[in-house]
């Protein structure tokens, strides 16, 4: 009776956390979404908002961490229930790096907004952010439903990211070329895009959690990446 007790008290702990989860991938769905928007209007408030909230996306992901760490302490989870909390810190984590490139994505915008409009890079833009938005949104529902199948879906969708990554990175190259004045916008550009390659990389890392919360084994990593970009640009 006691253990029943204690695995109803798990279960309950465990679907709190969940919702704080949950909550902060609806935030940083939101926060994707938006910073390709604001750059492609030229909307600095727009952009503002997406800066001021990642603080609310790091506060929830400081507040799963406390829970998980509450739950493990108190709880004292079977070896199964364990791997359970576990994933839930991995994804919050990367959640909360998304919600960090969203950021850095919408400090990029203020610059933007008064810099000639590059041809295309918008839309390009806009497109990939819909892509990494919906692989997120289809990984948090894998996590839920814990579908390993729908994750490797997600998993395998990473190549189209890179590819449109790569795609925008010649495209950006092209205008450079043609007209040097353009070199400081494009730069500024090619910044947001692989900030985007690599939330799609995070996504991912969501994605083979559930993988490995359902079956106990990680995905195989032999799948090739599809960056072939001669430097990488890391986020600030």
């Amino acid at each position: 009776m006691n253990e029943q007790h204690i695995a109803s008290a798990f279960d309950r702990d465990l679907e709190a956390i969940q919702g704080i989860l949950m909550k902060m991938g609806g935030l940083v769905e939101t926060a994707i979404l938006d910073s390709a928007k604001s750059l492609g209007d030229r909307d600095v408030e727009l952009a503002d908002q997406v800066r001021k909230g990642d603080k609310a996306i790091d506060a929830l992901e400081e507040q799963v961490n406390e829970e998980a760490t509450r739950v493990i302490a108190l709880r004292a989870p079977t070896a199964s229930d364990l791997r359970t909390v576990m994933t839930v810190i991995k994804i919050s984590a990367n959640l909360e790096r998304c919600g960090d490139y969203a950021k850095n994505l919408a400090k990029r915008t203020t610059v933007l907004a008064e810099a000639p409009v590059v041809e295309g890079a918008d839309v390009s833009i806009k497109r990939m952010a819909r892509e990494v938005q919906l692989m997120l949104k289809d990984a948090l529902d894998a996590y839920i439903q814990r579908d390993d199948q729908l994750a490797e879906q997600v998993i395998l969708r990473d190549e189209d990211v890179d590819q449109l990554y790569n795609s925008i990175f010649r495209e950006l190259l092209t205008h450079m070329m043609e007209d040097p004045s353009n070199i400081t916008a494009c730069m500024h550009l090619h910044f947001i895009a692989k900030n985007m390659e690599r939330m799609g990389d995070h996504v991912t890392s969501i994605a083979e959690q559930v993988v490995y919360l359902v079956t106990g084994q990680m995905p195989d990593d032999s799948r090739p990446k599809k960056d072939r970009t001669p430097y990488v640009t890391e986020a600030n």
